[in-house]
């Protein structure tokens, strides 16, 4: 009867809560980044300045999800510190209104992107809290789909707005605030904050230390897979130079947003489905060890080097697959491992080994290609990502 009930009521006002929160909190930065380049280029700042700030930023979230996630663990209330984390990135992309400069551009995303940074493990950790474990893989898995509903929603707002507004940048960052305080908002209104027992005040690397054997493996399946997860961004870029030899440059650049379209639906439908299904079968590794070996088909895939429109779609498919799965079942294994009380320093060591991944599999995929060849590139992440759910299906 206990699980029955469990099964009946995992779909919380914390999880609708949570859900929105991402929804309207990635609506608001992605429709101020869908602009940005064409900003920056409007102000006279180049390549190396977009490359600067994405850099800066990313850095800094990486750095505020470990620091954030150790110190949430100590805290008596999580949840004030996650409606400040929302409140502060709300605020600084807003800010973007107002930059005349890169540099203001600069410290406006380093902002926003240390406020993401503060907010995302207590956000998981709170979302674990009042969720049964046997439901861990739907409540993250439509957290996620929530986020990627947000990250369509995004670009085309940004579309909008810029003929609305007879493209004036200031005004579409001005209008992010509106998705962004929404956020705020339904975060502080909806998601519940379940009290906890006493928690020991353990330094850094002790509560390092403390974390699980299991989790400590989980982490090296997951490092492994990173480090041939390369961004999706450069399937644009492969979609791009395939196509234009028979398309033509510009039909192909339209064809590849089309494709990366595609990618983000179903990227968004298999967050939720592979969620679902991780709590329906005895063990939750098995999905996100099939999520990899789907990422090794497509790395395959791509070697191919093909100009074929409908296997392109097949990778761009395929690619969105594994991208949901890995995200909501990384979560979710790491939330049925850890016990409550550690979950903010795992959820903000695993975003830190993840933001390490991205990092040497982006530097990893495009020195290979630009070095050798695209077989080359996308053969050695096909490596990484078979090893990678090797690992992940060893895990007791």
């Amino acid at each position: 009867m206990a699980d029955a009930a469990a099964k009946q009521t995992w779909l919380n006002r914390t999880v609708l809560g949570v859900g929105l929160t991402s929804l309207f909190s990635d609506w608001s930065h992605e429709t101020a980044t869908a602009v940005l380049p064409a900003f920056l280029a409007a102000i006279g700042a180049g390549p190396v300045w977009l490359g600067a700030i994405e850099g800066i930023a990313d850095g800094l979230s990486s750095f505020a999800k470990l620091a954030a996630g150790h110190y949430t663990d100590r805290l008596k209330r999580r949840k004030p510190l996650a409606v400040f984390g929302y409140a502060f990135t709300a605020l600084a992309t807003a800010s973007f209104a107002f930059a005349t400069h890169a540099y203001h551009v600069l410290i406006g995303r380093a902002a926003a992107w240390l406020g993401r940074g503060v907010r995302s493990p207590a956000k998981k950790a709170l979302l674990a809290a009042d969720v049964p474990p046997n439901a861990y893989g739907r409540a993250f898995g439509l957290e996620r789909l929530m986020d990627t509903v947000g990250a369509i929603a995004g670009p085309l707002t940004a579309l909008w707005l810029l003929e609305a507004t007879g493209h004036s940048f200031h005004k579409v960052f001005l209008w992010t605030l509106l998705p962004g305080l929404i956020a705020v908002a339904s975060f502080w209104l909806l998601v519940r904050e379940r009290p906890m027992a006493a928690r020991p005040q353990r330094s850094f690397l002790i509560g390092l230390k403390a974390l699980p054997p299991s989790f400590r493996r989980l982490l090296v399946g997951v490092g492994i897979f990173g480090a041939g997860d390369f961004s999706h961004s450069l399937l644009i870029l492969y979609a791009t130079r395939m196509l234009t030899p028979v398309h033509g440059m510009a039909r192909a650049a339209s064809y590849a947003v089309g494709l990366y379209t595609l990618h983000n639906v179903f990227y968004a439908g298999s967050a939720y489905a592979s969620g679902w299904l991780s709590d329906h079968i005895p063990h939750r590794k098995a999905v996100l060890a099939a999520g990899y070996s789907l990422a090794g088909v497509t790395a395959i895939l791509l070697c191919t080097g093909t100009n074929s429109l409908s296997l392109l779609a097949a990778i761009f498919i395929l690619a969105g697959l594994y991208i949901g799965t890995e995200e909501a079942l990384e979560d979710s294994l790491t939330a049925e491992i850890v016990p409550k009380e550690q979950h903010g320093m795992a959820f903000g060591t695993l975003a830190a080994v993840n933001a390490v991944g991205d990092f040497l599999s982006s530097l990893l995929v495009g020195f290979l290609w630009s070095a050798f060849n695209v077989q080359t590139a996308f053969s050695a992440s096909a490596l990484l990502f078979i090893i990678g759910a090797i690992l992940i299906l060893r895990l007791r």
